[in-house]
């Protein structure tokens, strides 16, 4: 699979990650990663795990969560 984001920019670069908001295949120069801590839902808000895990998201979804 390659980068979606590279490939808009006539470049074939390997994916290396799926965005997890919109699914689209990113490279490592494109990913966005950051750690999470995964949540229970039946004590919301309560973390259920010690270690983070990782969310990965591609740059446009990265920008809109990230905007006010």
């Amino acid at each position: 699979m390659k980068c979606y984001e590279c490939d808009r920019s006539d470049r074939a670069t390997d994916a290396v990650a799926v965005c997890q908001v919109c699914g689209a295949a990113v490279c490592a120069e494109h990913v966005h990663t950051e750690p999470v801590q995964i949540r229970g839902s039946a004590q919301p808000g309560k973390v259920i795990h010690s270690r983070p895990a990782r969310r990965m998201t591609c740059p446009v979804c990265h920008t809109a969560e990230k905007s006010p």
